[in-house]
């Protein structure tokens, strides 16, 4: 049973930062790729990054230049280092593992619970 746990979210200022951290665990078949996802209140669930296990990376417009993804493979870990956040950052955030297609498009076949990311003005 493959299990992604995220960690680090909570309520930060505008122009501040934080680090999420993803643990993957329960036989996740390697090599794979990790992601980072968000969902707002009423908004579709969005791509913000993904990282290949050989550590290519790909991000979304809106978090490029403020965003940086990374993994420690060693510890099937993954992190997103979130820097000059705005309130529109704000979202649960949600880990993912092992990219696939769904209707031609990105996704992934393993998900977690998500933590909750809130910026102030």
């Amino acid at each position: 049973q493959v299990q992604l746990v995220e960690s680090g979210g909570g309520l930060v200022q505008a122009g501040g930062s934080l680090r999420l951290s993803c643990a993957a665990s329960g036989g996740v078949r390697h090599p794979f790729t990790m992601g980072w996802y968000r969902q707002a209140p009423g908004k579709e669930r969005e791509f913000v990054a993904d990282i290949s296990w050989t550590g290519d990376t790909t991000y979304a417009d809106s978090v490029k230049g403020r965003f940086t993804i990374s993994r420690d493979n060693a510890k099937n870990t993954g992190y997103l280092q979130m820097n000059s956040l705005k309130p529109e950052d704000t979202a649960i955030y949600l880990c993912a593992a092992e990219r696939t297609l769904r209707n031609s498009e990105r996704w992934f076949n393993y998900w977690g619970q998500g933590t909750q990311v809130t910026v102030s003005s």
